[in-house]
């Protein structure tokens, strides 16, 4: 019988009346922990699973609030088509007040899910996803319509996080086969971080440059230009350029005050091909 040898689960690492204290009081802190020695990549204040993959210790988010697909496995949620048609936060305040209050807890879960990961049923199995990874299979556009939810991706986005979370790190080295879905991987993660980060300029890094160019209008565009009007920052308009997306600060003004705006934008942050 198979027995994957990909990660475990460290029941004793920590000792659970220690965890439980600690996760009452909701002091663990998400980065490295050098008292326990473990990277924590809850931003709740909790954990829960402790996993071991190629020797570095992650601890999960406590399970909470698990959803449940009618599939009992991974499954895209429709984006509402009520939604669909506001382009971006200028029409969203159009709208009227009763309309956005019916909206409010959608959006904010979403934003959540993006910053704290998800917990869903895979099997009948509570499973955890960062947010990253919640992002590309819920939020990404790639070759094929919407991702697959592969337990190898899984693992990498865990692994991934735990990187960020460790001021030891300095980056990941990932060996990886062919058509494994690494592109559309780290194109979604580059426009995820590009949108929620400010003063930052996200680069792509290939063998040649129109291999980085290729990526950046076939990838990292489609998947920045779908996503929905909440996470989309404001930005000019995508004219077909192959070298950047900039994305931009600027006020809903009269036209009057936007002329006199034009040359005082602010660029927060940019998705260029280095």
């Amino acid at each position: 019988m198979y027995e994957q040898t990909l990660y475990k689960v460290l029941d004793d690492h920590i000792k659970p009346h220690t965890v439980a204290k600690i996760n009452k009081a909701k002091k663990w802190e998400y980065g490295y922990n050098e008292d326990y020695d473990v990277v924590v990549i809850s931003k709740t204040g909790e954990i829960g699973e402790i996993y071991e993959i190629q020797n570095l210790k992650i601890a999960l988010p406590k399970a909470k609030n698990i959803h449940k697909f009618s599939s009992d496995k991974w499954e895209y949620t429709e984006y509402p088509k009520e939604l669909k048609k506001i382009k971006s936060v200028f029409d969203w305040e159009e709208y009227p007040v009763d309309f956005k209050e019916k909206w409010y807890d959608y959006i904010d879960n979403e934003f959540n899910k993006r910053d704290q990961g998800f917990w869903f049923y895979n099997k009948g199995v509570a499973t955890y996803i960062t947010g990253t990874h919640f992002m590309y299979l819920q939020w990404s556009k790639i070759d094929v319509g919407q991702p697959d939810f592969r337990e190898s991706n899984r693992l990498f986005y865990i692994f991934w996080e735990a990187c960020k979370a460790d001021s030891r790190c300095y980056g990941m080295c990932y060996l990886k086969n062919r058509r494994s879905g690494f592109s559309f991987m780290s194109s979604a993660e580059t426009v995820n971080m590009a949108t929620i980060t400010s003063d930052a300029r996200y680069g792509i890094l290939s063998k040649s440059g129109p291999d980085a160019k290729k990526m950046f209008t076939d990838k990292v565009v489609p998947i920045s230009v779908n996503y929905p009007f909440f996470f989309n920052p404001s930005r000019t308009v995508w004219t077909g350029q192959k070298q950047s997306l900039p994305i931009e600060y600027q006020q809903q003004n009269t036209q009057e005050e936007n002329l006199k705006q034009t040359k005082k934008f602010k660029n927060l942050t940019g998705l260029t091909q280095q």
